[in-house]
């Protein structure tokens, strides 16, 4: 009983089921996520919420037990494994990529393996929570992978003179309408675009376009473009459904000691 009890103190603790407010319900106290989307005090679209990929994978047997289910309990967004699969006609290499992501692929050396951080598109892709938190002039992207965060700045400024080029690059955001119009430039070159390795070098330059049709779901569509890497640029959408009643957790890579494992 003692131990019953000690767990379910733990649980509420973590708020891993605590009622999210304003989230619109059905008679039976679901969530309604056809319900219209909410706007912020200047009449925008609030993008607000907790968002995690709506177009997971099938589970892969590796990752069934016993009973066939799933240990995984978040799905992969499909464009999580092999981009040049998902985006349709596959992706317009230049050689320079495909050299890259030849090595890439014969030393499975992946950043998440070394802990290192994600980027976008591909942080939109794992089975993480992201949280969005809307203000007039800033758009904060909280992800729950290795607890970082990604800030768009709506404020009017424009794009830096980039001197440090950063692992997220550095994002401004205006409105067109009831969407928002994300710029960002200033990437450095050392993560991957999906699992498979598919590089991006530090000429990336990203537009995406956040949505948000009801309450529950965001799409985002991001145009990729990048010329050393891919001969003209290209696009995919993600498609988000809100996370309710719960909330993140911290999810840190930490003492990892598998990269010493991979061949050199």
């Amino acid at each position: 009983m003692f131990i019953a009890g000690l767990l379910s103190t733990i649980a509420s603790g973590q708020w891993i089921k605590y009622p999210t407010e304003g989230v619109p319900r059905d008679k039976n106290g679901k969530p309604n996520l056809s319900a219209p989307a909410p706007r912020a005090p200047d009449g925008k679209p609030d993008l607000s919420g907790m968002w995690i990929t709506a177009e997971g994978l099938p589970c892969p047997e590796s990752l069934k037990d016993d009973t066939g289910d799933c240990l995984e309990k978040s799905p992969l967004s499909r464009f999580a494994a092999d981009l040049n699969k998902a985006v349709p006609g596959g992706l317009p290499f230049q050689p320079l990529s495909l050299e890259i992501l030849k090595q890439r692929q014969q030393s499975g050396l992946d950043p998440h393996v070394r802990c290192l951080p994600s980027n976008f598109p591909r942080m939109f892709t794992l089975p993480h929570i992201t949280k969005f938190v809307q203000t007039r002039k800033l758009l904060l992207l909280i992800n729950e992978y290795n607890a970082s965060y990604r800030q768009i700045f709506m404020d009017g400024r424009t794009r830096p003179e980039v001197t440090l080029p950063a692992w997220y690059g550095y994002s401004t955001g205006k409105w067109e309408g009831d969407a928002l119009v994300v710029d960002t430039i200033g990437f450095n070159d050392r993560s991957w675009l999906d699992d498979a390795g598919h590089p991006h070098t530090d000429a990336l330059h990203t537009i995406e376009r956040f949505t948000r049709p009801d309450f529950g779901h965001l799409r985002v569509q991001i145009t990729i473009d990048d010329p050393k890497a891919y001969t003209k640029p290209w696009t995919e959408t993600i498609r988000f459904e809100l996370a309710a009643d719960t909330e993140m957790l911290e999810d840190v890579c930490d003492n990892e000691k598998d990269a010493a494992h991979y061949p050199k």
